[in-house]
């Protein structure tokens, strides 16, 4: 069983579970049946996501635990579409209904990136223009503080309990921060051994943001299962080397969302295990000295350096 790490939420009396089953790419059909397995099997941290298409199944599953709403962390995530501030509240209402429940434990600004409208003028999920090139809204891009500004009324309201975002870099999060009267609290990225981020995550501990990781066993097409640092120390501890990694990123203060509609592999997910300090730290300098790729990345197909990678490297 997972040791049932949990963290504190900045100042607030909020505990977030340090272990969560994400549910990006889990098929219609597969996620009801996933959701009600972690149920059973202890998870109580639930990651969804409106642009994901699946949260009425999830909703399904909600409704049918004997798990209390109350112990249920549930988080979900603001499309790209949906930045105009006076369309943050419906859409949340849209999820709200979906999921069956009154409130989120956790909102967060799922992109840095502001879709415009589509060429008639409607809302679709991914606008595109005569050329097909995907509509920007660029002022809402470089400046998300009006949608921000939307997301802190639905703390207001008792709708959503904190708020965060979402692949947010560092001068993306600084200049957040300068407008934000709600700090963002978390910030959900692609975290793994071979995208370990270490600048951005002592960034957010000095910031008092908690990071949380998505694709943290890597993803599909990049096993990262069969390192060679990870397995001897899947082996040493026996256990799988999916417990290894997930076990890494929670030992340095990050909630990690692996994801799976496998029901041992579900149930194996969240067993974690104490690595010595000697072990972690060469985890650490493994994953630091390793070749750097994200695996998700749709910069090219909306036209945009959403993680400003070519200036880091301009940097260089």
């Amino acid at each position: 069983m997972s040791l049932g790490r949990t963290f504190t939420v900045g100042s607030t009396a909020l505990k977030i579970p340090a272990v969560g089953l994400g549910t990006w790419q889990s098929k219609p059909g597969e996620v009801k049946n996933a959701v009600s397995t972690a149920l059973k099997v202890g998870y109580r941290h639930i990651d969804c996501a409106w642009i994901y298409g699946n949260e009425k199944e999830v909703g399904q599953a909600l409704a049918e635990t004997k798990v209390p709403r109350k112990d249920i962390w549930l988080t979900s995530k603001l499309w790209n579409s949906y930045h105009s501030p006076e369309l943050v509240e419906p859409i949340l209402d849209e999820t709200l209904e979906s999921l069956g429940v009154s409130y989120l434990d956790l909102y967060l600004m799922h992109w840095p990136v502001a879709f415009g409208r589509a060429p008639d003028g409607s809302i679709a999920k991914t606008p595109k223009d005569a050329d097909g090139k995907v509509i920007l809204d660029k002022k809402l891009t470089e400046d998300p503080l009006p949608t921000w500004k939307a997301m802190e009324k639905l703390v207001d309201s008792g709708k959503v309990k904190s708020i965060g975002v979402s692949n947010f870099n560092i001068r993306r999060l600084e200049a957040l921060l300068k407008g934000a009267r709600i700090k963002p609290a978390f910030n959900q990225v692609e975290l793994n051994f071979n995208n370990s981020q270490p600048e951005l995550l002592s960034w957010c501990k000095d910031n008092g943001v908690l990071l949380e990781a998505y694709s943290p066993l890597g993803s599909t097409g990049a096993n990262q299962r069969d390192i060679p640092e990870v397995k001897e120390l899947a082996e040493k501890y026996g256990v799988d080397a999916a417990n290894i990694l997930i076990s890494w990123q929670v030992q340095r203060g990050v909630v990690c969302l692996p994801k799976s509609v496998t029901d041992s592999r579900i149930e194996s997910n969240f067993k974690d295990v104490e690595l010595s300090k000697e072990d972690f730290d060469m985890l650490e300098k493994a994953a630091a000295s390793s070749p750097q790729k994200r695996a998700v990345d749709p910069a090219s197909s909306w036209g945009l350096d959403i993680f400003e990678d070519a200036k880091q490297k301009a940097k260089l």
